[in-house]
């Protein structure tokens, strides 16, 4: 008998329906080629998607060539990356898991090294001897921190072809089958940047008051919804609170959230951090659950549905966040890593299958047919 469980209950976002409340955030793989889906993304990704999880969100996905976080970043700026993602997005589908793509654009923070490598900005003399279209973009001419160039800022040409690129990635996401737009509004990336007065010193209708800080997120929420299908959702991160005093904070959010809602956006994921640190380091402590109370406030403050992340880790922390409304999913990236299993085994934790049967059938039978020699192994009556 299975237990009841809300985050294994489905959800309805638009027309889809997401088997359970789990996803799998994005994670930078540094594995592309040239902006193309390898056989690496195939294995990465589809493993979650045997694993159990409801939703499986690519890495940031740039719109840009010169928006790369680095150099083998995934993109959608060009017609044969959606047809390189394709197969990985029908390998997820008939693993009954819905697939998401996030859309971003780096900004001043193009042009990183992997994480293994160092992580460390890239100079502009490294930069050229890629051979690559980089360009760091910004609202203003202020650098992301130590070590990284100062950008351009964006002139209004520039500010709009900005807008149009995420809406065509957008069009190339649809053909691909991609049922989950998230647009990437955090860590310090282009538009993070924007809404933010430490990085925006802008004097036009880009700048100076929060409403118009927030102009270019609205726009691109605006574009990507009117070219997205009505019944498909959309998604938007956000970095809740980000920079020191008088930088962007958790009522902000609550605001953007409301204006992102308006303009067709279902979902807010809820991260922190980023604009002027590298990512990682973020200017919260990184407690069990960390950026759950973001999510909290703003489902409750905006009237969204929100997105956990941030060091969940068991099934019963899971659990309790959905539970008591907390948040509508929640997501894991490393703890996912350490156990692409995590949501068959959070399902076995929770009692809610506890014969496999939710598992692949080719895995499931095996796994049926192992339990009672296992559980009599594990009998103390055994000696075990």
């Amino acid at each position: 008998m299975t237990a009841a469980s809300r985050l294994f209950s489905p959800l309805r976002i638009r027309d889809l329906e997401l088997p359970n409340r789990i996803v799998i955030a994005p994670m930078c793989q540094h594995a592309a080629r040239n902006g193309h889906a390898a056989s690496w993304h195939l294995v990465h990704l589809g493993k979650f998607a045997l694993g159990g999880a409801g939703l499986v969100l690519t890495e940031s996905t740039a719109v840009d060539p010169r928006g790369r976080i680095g150099s083998a970043d995934l993109g959608l700026w060009q017609d044969s990356q959606a047809e390189a993602l394709r197969p990985v997005v029908e390998f997820v589908h008939e693993q009954g898991s819905a697939f998401g793509v996030q859309l971003a654009h780096a900004g001043r923070k193009a042009g990183s090294q992997p994480l293994w490598e160092g992580g460390a900005a890239l100079t502009p003399q490294e930069m050229a001897r890629d051979g690559l279209p980089w360009r760091r973009l910004g609202p203003s001419a202020r650098a992301a921190g130590p070590g990284w160039s100062v950008p351009d800022a964006l002139d209004e040409a520039g500010i709009e072809a900005v807008i149009e690129a995420f809406a065509a990635a957008a069009a190339r996401a649809e053909r691909a089958g991609v049922d989950v737009i998230e647009l990437h509004f955090g860590h310090g990336y282009l538009v993070a940047a924007f809404l933010s007065p430490h990085a925006n010193r802008r004097a036009d209708r880009w700048g100076g008051s929060i409403q118009n800080r927030m102009r270019l997120a609205l726009a691109i929420a605006a574009r990507v919804r009117a070219v997205w299908p009505a019944g498909k959702p959309l998604f938007a991160r956000l970095s809740a609170v980000d920079g020191s005093v008088g930088g962007w904070g958790l009522d902000d959010s609550v605001l953007l959230a409301r204006e992102l809602a308006a303009r067709g956006v279902d979902v807010v994921d809820c991260s922190s951090g980023g604009l002027t640190e590298e990512t990682r380091a973020l200017p919260v402590p990184r407690g069990l659950g960390f950026q759950v109370p973001f999510a909290e406030y703003i489902r409750a403050q905006a009237g969204v549905m929100t997105q956990a992340v941030g060091m969940i880790v068991d099934a019963a922390q899971a659990e309790d966040i959905v539970a008591q409304g907390r948040a509508d999913l929640v997501a894991i990236g490393r703890e996912a890593l350490f156990d692409p299993y995590w949501p068959r085994h959070a399902a076995q934790a929770l009692g809610v299958d506890p014969d496999f049967r939710l598992w692949p059938v080719r895995h499931g039978i095996w796994l049926r047919k192992r339990a009672p020699a296992l559980a009599q192994a594990r009998s103390p009556a055994t000696g075990a």
